[in-house]
């Protein structure tokens, strides 16, 4: 039996996922015939089929997709292996694939670039700004580092460590103050309102409609909205309220006809944390990271949110 590279290893996994010779070429930037002939020689190595070619592409066997499972549990050893190497004995150095949530990523950047930029000048940070789903399985796949998102996010894969919390605000026009007369938020004035929340796919949607109790949604308008600073200019202009996190003041309420309260009793919150693979050797540049994150958001955002108190 001739031994298995990392090459066919990298190779299957990329064809596991795409199930299509082409794309999984693609995504190795290799040729077809040549992805072809190293799964060839990886089933004939191996003594089994791994995959089955159809009309429409390429289909797992069952032992194709067991060995499927190992090759990417394999390969993402590998990856931290070499992560391990390069960064061992240093702290934020080098390159760190950061993935971030909308509606997190505008408001914590700003005063956390600077410093990091100042304090690590060897990090070289990629940052990533999409949903919490593909953000993700992307940190499961390898291709990100560290996730900055609302947690809890449960995966035996995975480790996370809770940095701040992130209270929610009721934003109204700024003319329904006058209607409300009332110095705090309740859940029973939502009732009574449009609430424009963000479209489906957000974790900050899901969370404010479980702290409404809103299993029906007929009152929730999106507009297909996809960032918070869309849903304030239609508060600001009249079209409905909504709940906005602590860490977004300082920037949608600027300049802005908005009324802003705080919800009376215990105040409905969401934990901001980092996730990161279990396996990852660079956990002390997480805790570092998570430190400055927290620091940026207290200095930050969160000072600004606890002035209008």
């Amino acid at each position: 039996m001739s031994n298995v590279t990392l090459k066919q290893l990298k190779y299957f996994d990329a064809l596991a996922r795409e199930l299509h010779f082409g794309r999984a070429a693609e995504a190795c930037a290799v040729t077809q015939p040549a992805l072809s002939m190293q799964m060839n020689e990886l089933e004939q190595s191996l003594g089994v089929t791994l995959v089955e070619r159809t009309r429409a592409g390429v289909q797992l066997t069952d032992k194709g997709a067991e060995l499927a499972r190992r090759a990417h549990r394999i390969l993402g050893e590998v990856r931290d292996l070499v992560g391990f190497a390069m960064h061992a004995g240093k702290v934020l150095t080098g390159s760190l694939r950061f993935g971030v949530i909308p509606t997190i990523a505008p408001y914590i950047l700003p005063p956390l670039l600077p410093r990091l930029k100042e304090d690590y000048p060897d990090l070289e940070l990629h940052v990533r700004e999409t949903q919490t789903q593909p953000l993700t399985e992307e940190l499961l796949d390898g291709k990100l580092d560290v996730l900055l998102l609302a947690l809890p996010i449960k995966h035996a894969d995975l480790e996370n460590e809770a940095l701040f919390e992130d209270k929610f605000l009721l934003a109204m026009p700024k003319e329904r103050r006058k209607v409300v007369g009332a110095p705090k938020a309740t859940r029973e004035m939502i009732e009574q309102e449009r609430l424009l929340l963000l479209e489906e796919g957000h974790c900050l949607r899901d969370q404010a409609l479980a702290f409404c109790n809103l299993q029906q949604v007929q009152s929730v308008n999106t507009f297909g909205a996809t960032s918070l600073s869309t849903i304030v200019e239609l508060v600001a202009a009249g079209f409905g309220i909504t709940l906005l996190p602590e860490v977004s003041l300082e920037i949608e309420s600027r300049g802005r006809d908005l009324t802003i309260l705080r919800f009376a009793g215990e105040e409905p919150s969401r934990s901001i944390g980092l996730l990161w693979r279990s396996t990852s050797p660079r956990k002390a540049d997480f805790i570092e990271l998570g430190r400055f994150i927290a620091e940026a958001a207290r200095k930050g955002p969160l000072a600004f949110a606890q002035a209008l108190s």
